[in-house]
């Protein structure tokens, strides 16, 4: 009968297995290495990617806030021009108005039976001191001022006797008049006059 040693095979055989097996886990140590080397490199590229943006970003957050303190400060300057726009305009409203009142009440006195010592006028009433010959002259003072579309309301606030040197007795009166509140609508925006109707 003859005999076959298997053991050298079977040794043989036994290192291939090995050797097959080292391989195989050398190379997925390789592939693992390669793999980690590629995603460590495409995080660096992208982390690179994304600085360089937000440096952009920052440069452009930069300009647009310069700019935005640009138009801070020309909305600042123009509420100021837009403010003192609005005082010139009032002044300018205003500068006219003790001319067309004195003018008004000009007319509306009793022609040499009276005459105007004072006259002390805000934004929303007028208050005149006079003398008069007699209280007729006063009242019809008053009924004028009543009538006048400049005035709402009048008030007597005194009338007294008073006697003046080498002068008859005549009346001294204090009256007090309420304006009218101007329509803003009828006023001439160019010229400041009262817009003709």
């Amino acid at each position: 009968m003859i005999r076959i040693n298997l053991l050298p095979f079977r040794a043989a055989r036994k290192k291939e297995n090995i050797r097959r097996q080292v391989s195989i886990f050398c190379l997925m140590v390789i592939l693992v290495v390669l793999s980690l080397i590629y995603y460590t490199t495409w995080v660096d590229r992208k982390i690179d990617l994304l600085n360089n943006n937000i440096a952009q970003i920052k440069k452009e957050i930069t300009l647009y806030k310069d700019k935005a303190d640009e138009v801070t400060k020309i909305k600042k300057k123009l509420k100021n021009l837009e403010l003192k726009l609005g005082i010139v305009g009032s002044l300018e409203a205003k500068r006219r108005e003790p001319v067309r009142l004195i003018d008004a009440l000009t007319q509306l006195m009793v022609p040499e039976r009276m005459w105007i010592t004072s006259l002390k006028t805000d934004a929303k009433s007028v208050v005149l001191k006079g003398l008069a010959f007699d209280n007729k002259t006063v009242a019809d003072f008053m009924t004028r001022i009543e009538k006048s579309p400049l005035f709402s309301g009048v008030d007597l606030k005194t009338l007294q006797m008073k006697q003046i040197k080498g002068a008859a007795r005549i009346k001294s009166f204090e009256v007090f008049c309420w304006k009218k509140k101007e329509n803003k609508n009828a006023v001439d925006t160019k010229k400041g006059k009262p817009a003709k109707k």
